[in-house]
């Protein structure tokens, strides 16, 4: 027979377990020492990977392997300077990938923080304060209001005792804990009320636990468990990027392989010589200016993210990530609600009253028929008691609207100040106040008002007020407020009732028999965690983009659907739990994924669960949340998103982006960013390729024609790396293309460049090389300086790439008005035209890089060269652009 869980156990049964020979004097030293041996401290272990494995790991690149090997072959002949260029780029590539991986996840050791620093337990009799890690499993610990639970707890005396679970259940209340017995397997964690789990707080009252996990066996360190052992996958472009270049890499070292053989079949050239061309043509043809383009187009977006679009990227790649996102699975309370509790509708006497305005500040008015509504004395009556009948605080700390207490008080609270200027209130005396009890389930206060008359406001589940009510009043419809509760319930509101009753002057003290009849009933109000306003824009803008959203949520499957319908998740909103998730087998799973919007009452693995089965789905998934519980799923999503201001530590250290703003609407910013990134990376990607491989055809058909090299290895470096830092980020700057929202996320499964793109870089390299040769080899017919023909072409080459930047930065034809959308690319230009002048004319870069002056008829080639190069690929593209028609 299965071993029933800590929840399901009676009390006589929990102490059996652990051996506790008196519940009221706790664990002997003896039994401390062995539970200590048996079941070890009560701690999380964070477990870190040395720095020097995270830099080691960025040389595990194809092309840094080719581009080591080639310095090392430079080095070897004695061509310093070449080598040490190489070194430069292959140690800056290797410390931007150690940057982003260095700023990783320290979620574990905030999982660890969160962990109570003391206990109160009772040992060998007495009451003492130790640390919480000393804490073992059979110990009996204190719990009062402030306190931290330090372990996982089975409840066995519980005195009004409230704990706030939210973070790692996600119920915005806080959870009025009971003694008895829980007897339904596989009971939700929300539902567990005679349990209390490590890393919440005590909100109310007094309560007594017997400690039944610890450390890692506790439900935050099992969390702890799966954040640790969940490992965060490449991002798409990641993917596609290392498989391009792995792929030119081959093909590039075939080729060189090929023609060093060729080389030497041929016997034109000395071994020394055919060994700095073959190297020349890898530095040439090896892309690496990839990886430090791509790192600066992404860094870039972050930059911009966090400056202007209160977003706070952790991961480079994870910008990019967004602009591929099939589907975000979200967090209901606190991301697509604002996890603050407000009374949306009033009923007084037959009549329903809206109320305007969300979250704790006191911002909005009661309404009637759309019109501001009339508070009459019975509407200001309901209001002071509501507001009177209440152990919570509101407070303004620097424009931030918060409660200290129950979030269902701190609604009414807000309500009495949408009508009453804060910090104004009714002038009532407090007498006695009778806290809210699970058995009663009502709060009362007792006061005296101006006039020296005693009034009892109360307020609480309308049940109990409907049995207190007065049966003489004319206006309680009690079939009426039934049927209007019905209502209301069906749309994820909670409806709380409230009262009062007149009392003498010698009653000092309330007494749940005062209350047994006779209330004066006032009203009911609905409350509800109400949806972020921002977010139903936000989504019908993502549904056009072709985002699809999971609703992912410890709350009860009601609420969390009334609340999908109110956001407009899908045209038809259907929900599951995460008891029935797991009791599917793995296929009725998947389809439960796919097919339901809503997931209520699900544990961490749940979630983790659902984002595992969507990316096995083929869909590049989004988590958004900000609880513990959320931490694994976070960390599991191809793009984790925590909330800045209300998320927890833990969730934001899980995640590879944060909302500072807590505003989900910011996630259509950043799809929308995610694609221009995206886009602008492609461009750079078929801007840089076809360069890189022009210069090293130029080698390969020297060698294969027999004639002298056109271009050196330095003058190659530079026209790598100078256009790597300057022209091709002109991208940086490309803004979005039209309509880049209205289209469907691309394919993860798709390639990164399609066959148009493949025929395109291939007739454009070699049109540039031809070109180069072309111009070498006249000069040289012409009794021009070798110098002189290498300059010529090193121009060639460097003003072919300006001329074709035009064709790559828009889909419309150059000569369009996005002609001048980036002007930054034209201040890019023109620096790369300065430096070009510098290297052919300046004295000291003519003897490092073998250059010569040249003249203005030069020139007019040179440009008319590179105009050659747009008006071929402008024609293909007008070509393309008519079949499309």
């Amino acid at each position: 027979m299965k071993d029933k869980s800590s929840y399901q156990l009676t009390v006589d049964q929990i102490t059996k377990k652990f051996d506790i020979k008196d519940i009221n004097k706790g664990l002997s030293d003896e039994q401390v020492r062995l539970s200590l041996q048996k079941y070890g401290l009560n701690k999380i272990e964070v477990k870190k990977e040395p720095k020097w494995k995270l830099f080691v790991r960025q040389f595990n690149n194809m092309i840094i392997y080719i581009l080591i090997v080639a310095a090392l072959i430079t080095l070897l002949m004695g061509h310093y300077s070449d080598a040490l260029v190489i070194a430069l780029v292959v140690i800056i590539n290797a410390f931007i990938g150690y940057y982003q991986e260095a700023n990783a996840s320290e979620a574990l050791e905030k999982i660890k923080q969160m962990l109570s620093t003391q206990a109160t337990v009772y040992r060998n009799g007495s009451r003492d304060d130790i640390p919480a890690e000393d804490l073992v499993v059979g110990d009996v610990v204190f719990l009062e209001a402030g306190d931290n639970v330090p372990a996982d707890l089975r409840i066995f005396d519980a005195d009004n005792l409230r704990i706030q679970e939210a973070a790692l259940t996600g119920e915005p209340d806080s959870i009025e804990k009971i003694e008895g017995v829980i007897e339904k397997d596989k009971t939700p964690l929300a539902e567990r009320k005679n349990m209390a789990y490590a890393s919440t707080s005590v909100t109310s009252g007094s309560g007594k636990g017997i400690v039944v996990d610890t450390g890692e066996n506790t439900e935050i360190g099992k969390i702890s468990s799966e954040v640790n052992n969940t490992k965060a996958r490449k991002s798409p472009l990641m993917i596609e990027l290392d498989k391009l270049g792995t792929q030119i890499t081959y093909v590039i070292i075939a080729v060189s392989i090929l023609l060093f053989i060729l080389g030497l079949f041929m016997g034109t050239y000395s071994l020394s010589v055919l060994s700095l061309a073959v190297v020349s043509m890898l530095v040439g043809a090896i892309p690496e200016g990839l990886p430090a383009t791509t790192s600066v187009v992404l860094a870039m977006g972050v930059s911009d993210m966090a400056k202007r679009k209160h977003t706070i990227i952790k991961s480079l790649p994870a910008i990019e990530t967004l602009g591929s996102v099939d589907v975000i699975a979200t967090d209901k309370t606190g991301t697509l609600t604002k996890n603050e509790m407000t009374v949306k509708n009033i009923i007084i006497d037959n009549r329903e009253y809206d109320v305007t305005g969300d979250g704790y500040e006191p911002k909005g008015q009661i309404k009637f028929n759309n019109k501001p509504a009339e508070i009459n004395s019975k509407m200001k009556l309901f209001l002071e008691s509501g507001y009177e009948a209440n152990d919570t605080v509101l407070s303004n700390d620097d424009g931030t609207w918060e409660i200290n207490g129950e979030p269902t008080d701190g609604a009414f609270l807000t309500l009495y100040h949408k009508v009453v200027n804060y910090p104004e209130h009714a002038n009532y005396q407090e007498v006695d106040t009778l806290p809210f009890d699970s058995d009663y389930r009502y709060i009362a206060k007792l006061v005296r008002d101006e006039n020296g008359k005693k009034k009892i406001f109360i307020k609480g589940s309308p049940d109990k007020l409907f049995g207190m009510a007065d049966k003489n009043d004319k206006n309680f419809d009690e079939k009426y407020l039934n049927n209007q509760i019905n209502e209301l319930s069906k749309q994820g509101k909670r409806v709380i009732a409230v009262g009062y009753k007149d009392v003498s002057d010698d009653v000092n003290e309330i007494t749940h028999e005062i209350l047994k009849d006779n209330v004066k009933f006032l009203g009911l109000a609905a409350i509800i965690d109400p949806p972020r306003e921002e977010v139903i824009q936000a989504l019908k803008e993502m549904n056009s983009a072709g985002v699809q959203l999971k609703m992912i949520t410890g709350d009860n499957p009601i609420t969390a659907k009334a609340i999908g319908e109110q956001l407009g998740l899908a045209n038809k909103i259907s929900a599951v739990t995460g008891a029935q998730l797991d009791e599917m087998s793995k296929a009725e799973f998947r389809d439960a994924v796919i097919n339901n919007q809503v997931f209520a009452r699900t544990t961490p693995k749940n979630k983790m669960d659902i984002v595992q089965a969507l990316e096995d789905a083929g869909k590049v998934t989004a988590m958004t949340g900000d609880g513990v519980n959320d931490a694994p799923a976070l960390k599991k999503a191809d793009i984790g998103v925590a909330m800045g201001i209300e998320g927890t530590d833990v969730a934001k250290d899980s995640a590879d982006m944060i909302l500072t703003d807590d505003n989900f609407s910011t996630m259509a910013v950043a799809i929308k960013e995610g694609r221009r990134i995206y886009d602008n990376i492609k461009k750079s990607i078929l801007f840089l390729l076809p360069t890189s491989f022009a210069e090293g055809l130029i080698i390969a058909f020297t060698i294969l024609m027999n004639r002298e090299m056109p271009l050196e290895p330095t003058q190659l470096l530079w026209i790598n790396m100078v256009s790597a830092i300057t022209i091709q980020f002109a991208f940086i700057f490309e803004p979005a293309e039209n309509g880049i929202m209205n289209r469907k996320p691309r394919k993860n499964t798709a390639s990164l460049l399609n066959k148009h793109d493949v025929f395109q870089m291939t007739y454009v390299s070699c049109m540039i090389a031809i070109i180069g040769i072309i111009v070498f080899e006249w000069l040289m017919g012409q009794g021009y300086d070798q110098a002189v023909a290498s300059t010529m072409v090193v121009n060639v080459v460097v003003f072919s790439k300006i001329f074709y930047l035009f064709n790559i930065r828009t889909n419309n034809l150059a000569l369009s008005k996005d002609f001048f959308s980036n002007q930054k690319a034209f201040l890019i230009i023109g620096l790369m035209i300065i430096l070009q002048l510098i290297l052919t004319y300046v004295p000291f870069m003519q003897s490092y890089f073998y250059t010569a002056n040249i003249s203005w008829f030069d020139w007019l080639i040179i440009v008319c060269s590179g105009i050659i190069v747009l008006i071929v690929a402008e024609i293909d593209k007008f070509i393309r652009f008519s079949k499309n028609k």
